[in-house]
């Protein structure tokens, strides 16, 4: 009952922007646009800032790296053989590499792993949100656009994504020790606080626009299998030789098999990365994992 609880806040959201659509069929991308580029900077910004900075962000940070390019790796190999367009393989990734380990994951490793656990998902979850503010947005820019538009490249997109300069003032300003004025953090505070929601509104409100017979069934299943079963596996072999104890190798195998984040939705609707697809694999293993998961963590706790 407790893991039905972690899920009921994150449904309940969906479910706002699900009816909100039906009824008003309001303008997803300014929405999208104001959060990505105006809220999701300010929610890098504390992440970073209220987080120590330690040894703990080398060995997680390189486990993810490690995680991500191996999943980019597995989804170029099937993109390739199924010889799909650039903008069905920036899909497939979106869906199936960058996982929610943020207001999914953290609570359940809180709930399962305690205070001490808690403090190894946060790290987890401000290296992963670099991680999807870099490579995610290049990802969904480069698969953006028709089959014939001269694209500009990738990078310049990701340039003009603020999220990571957000991030990077966070940690000078963590390692400088500069305290921010207390006006100033309830600011940042509420805007930061607001963030998520809205992604997660937006994640409902794209998922009201899909229709069932628009469903990808086979790209969609081997996009869920690989971010619920695969991941998972790919992460236990990456964290056998990491020196670290073992409550923390779950924890990273547990972060590994969470379902696709919303912010993908969020960056595939911005640049056109098949935004359908991507929603409803945020979904579908969302959904999923409720019988995922528990399976998981009797084999790993």
């Amino acid at each position: 009952m407790q893991f039905i609880g972690v899920l009921i806040p994150i449904f309940s959201i969906f479910a706002v922007g699900y009816i909100g659509m039906k009824f008003l069929r309001v303008d997803i991308k300014s929405i999208s646009t104001v959060t990505l580029y105006l809220m999701s900077p300010v929610l890098a910004f504390r992440t970073f800032v209220e987080n120590d900075l330690n040894m703990d962000y080398i060995y997680l940070g390189g486990f993810l790296l490690a995680l991500c390019l191996l999943s980019l790796l597995f989804c170029y190999i099937v993109g390739y053989f199924r010889k799909w367009s650039e903008s069905e393989k920036s899909g497939f990734i979106l869906a199936s590499v960058f996982m929610n380990n943020g207001n999914y994951g953290t609570p359940l490793v809180l709930l399962v792993f305690g205070e001490e656990g808690f403090h190894y998902a946060i790290i987890l979850m401000v290296l992963q949100t670099l991680i999807m503010c870099t490579v995610g947005i290049y990802v969904a820019a480069k698969g953006g656009g028709s089959e014939e538009k001269v694209k500009i490249s990738p990078l310049k997109d990701v340039i003009k994504v603020p999220i990571v300069y957000g991030a990077f003032l966070g940690v000078i300003i963590n390692i400088s020790g500069i305290k921010i004025d207390e006006q100033m953090m309830t600011a940042i505070d509420m805007v930061a606080d607001a963030t998520i929601p809205i992604i997660m509104i937006v994640l409902g409100m794209q998922l009201a626009m899909i229709k069932l017979n628009d469903l990808e069934i086979g790209k969609l299943s081997t996009s869920v299998i690989f971010r619920l079963i695969l991941a998972p596996v790919i992460a236990y072999l990456i964290t056998l030789p990491l020196p670290v104890d073992e409550m923390v190798k779950d924890i990273l195998i547990l972060t590994a098999a969470m379902p696709t984040a919303a912010n993908t939705t969020m960056y595939a609707l911005q640049f056109g990365a098949r935004p359908n697809f991507v929603s409803s694999a945020t979904l579908v293993t969302t959904i999923l994992s409720i019988i995922t998961l528990p399976i998981l963590l009797i084999i790993i706790v």
